[in-house]
């Protein structure tokens, strides 16, 4: 079904319906993504105040014809946020809806707008002495609409799972203008379809998501951080079970980073002080949460004398302070950000079952080796999950431009083989516009012509978010 751009006949009628100052020019930053592949478009920006501002803005849009690109924190990196083609869109972005609306830390539960960022939900949790435990290296700027809209995942999914594992309940508007109130504290509630977990992962396709009731959890009393050096990513999985063993779910993150990604640092982020004159070939980085009475330095010192003993750790540091914890994960937390001052050829998301990652690394790096052995390949990522950012750059020296031939067949070299190895090629940052086609190449049939009815049965004119996740 073809839309309609947003243009000015359009715009000057949905002006008439919405307060003053609603609608606005579509300035450089709302048509941009952080890496730099796509430029979106937009006949208008659409800056909500309340949700019925939403829920007109998506009536005309639909009655009209007109296409709809929800935005929220712009941090995305599949391009589910923008839309480089077609008619013009007009993009909503929720920047306006920010309140925190509630907490109730008895029951552990916090209600915030879509618009609120993922840090100032963290901040509004900890101020009732409670923790949202969703943490990504963009929270600063990442909005909980798009966080949830994508299914974020991030540093703790090992302990506290995805962003869909800590959403309770929704406000959303669906693409004919209605209203779901949906912001349900309720832990327990079978009545019927899931039109929560349906929303949530859609990337805007299905509605807009306009606020959340969010599940907290209680702030560790004592929390631990350390670096141990092991000689294989087999023994880094086998450090992962003895630390489980030994504090069971007290494990809140684990960390895996190769050499290369130190070598970026040191090469781009100089300032960081780096804890190893020649960088392992492996580490693993890993957080303890602990409750009253425990003492989270001595299960790490426990868990190094007990694995170094054996050989699956050969040496490390445990952090004597908030300070030094800090420091060693800034090491962790800027490695994408040196990855992107290089400028990868490829990038990719992935998960593989964690008993088979050791196989998968070193046939997917020699594959990509034989296409081209001047790559360098940088593999880092939240190894307690599953969930690998197996990055492929250009020689020192040279600039990803002069790989763009190659930049297809890497991709189809890694998402082929993550796809042999029963893995998904989108682990955590979603399909957007960037994954279309391998959805269609990997995805389950009859799972995509599930998903197909469902956009039609809820988006019958196809104007949320067109182009994303599935073909337009």
């Amino acid at each position: 079904m073809e839309l309609n751009s947003a243009d000015p006949d359009f715009l000057a009628r949905l002006d008439a319906l919405l307060p003053d100052g609603t609608l606005r020019a579509p300035e450089p930053r709302y048509l941009e993504e952080p890496r730099g592949r796509f430029v979106g478009q937009a006949g208008a920006v659409a800056c909500p105040r309340t949700v019925e501002d939403v829920s007109t803005v998506l009536r005309a849009a639909n009655e009209a014809r007109v296409g709809v690109v929800p935005l929220g924190g712009g941090t995305g990196l599949v391009g589910g946020q923008l839309m480089p083609d077609g008619p013009a869109p007009l993009v909503v972005s929720l920047e306006r809806l920010t309140a925190v609306r509630a907490t109730y830390p008895e029951e552990n539960v916090l209600i915030a707008e879509a618009g609120a960022t993922l840090a100032n939900v963290q901040a509004a949790a900890e101020a009732v002495g409670r923790l949202f435990p969703l943490s990504l290296a963009s929270e600063g700027t990442a909005q909980l609409g798009g966080n949830l809209a994508s299914n974020a995942g991030g540093l703790n999914v090992l302990r506290y799972g995805n962003a869909r594992d800590l959403c309770l309940g929704l406000e959303a508007v669906l693409p004919t203008g209605e209203i779901w109130n949906g912001l349900t504290r309720l832990r327990k509630d079978n009545t019927g379809y899931d039109l929560k977990n349906l929303l949530i992962g859609a990337e805007g396709t299905l509605g807009v998501i306009t606020a959340a009731s969010l599940k907290l959890a209680p702030r560790p009393a004592v929390t631990g951080v350390a670096l141990f050096v092991v000689p294989s990513v087999e023994a880094a999985i086998t450090l992962l079970a003895r630390a489980r063993d030994m504090v069971g779910e007290g494990v809140s993150a684990f960390e895996i980073m190769h050499a290369q990604g130190f070598d970026f640092l040191r090469e781009h982020l100089p300032e960081l002080r780096q804890p190893f004159a020649k960088p392992p070939e492996w580490s693993v980085l890993i957080e303890l949460g602990l409750g009253q009475g425990q003492s989270a330095e001595a299960a790490l010192t426990g868990l190094f004398a007990e694995t170094v003993t054996d050989g699956v750790v050969s040496d490390g540091m445990i952090a004597q302070s908030g300070a030094q914890a800090a420091a060693l994960w800034a090491l962790r937390e800027n490695i994408p950000e040196a990855n992107r001052r290089i400028g990868s050829v490829s990038s990719h998301d992935i998960s593989v079952p964690i008993r088979r990652i050791p196989d998968f690394i070193p046939e997917a790096r020699a594959a990509l080796l034989a296409i081209d052995h001047s790559f360098r390949i940088n593999c880092f990522g939240h190894l307690g999950d599953g969930n690998l950012h197996f990055n492929v750059f250009p020689a020192k020296g040279r600039d990803r431009a002069d790989y763009e031939a190659l930049r297809g067949a890497v991709k189809d070299c890694v998402h082929g083989l993550v796809h042999a190895y029963e893995g998904s090629v989108s682990a955590e940052h979603g399909v957007g516009r960037l994954k279309v086609e391998d959805l269609e190449r990997y995805g389950d049939p009859t799972k995509l012509a599930a998903m197909r009815a469902i956009k039609a049965a809820l988006d019958p004119n196809g104007i949320m978010n067109p182009g994303a996740v599935l073909r337009a």
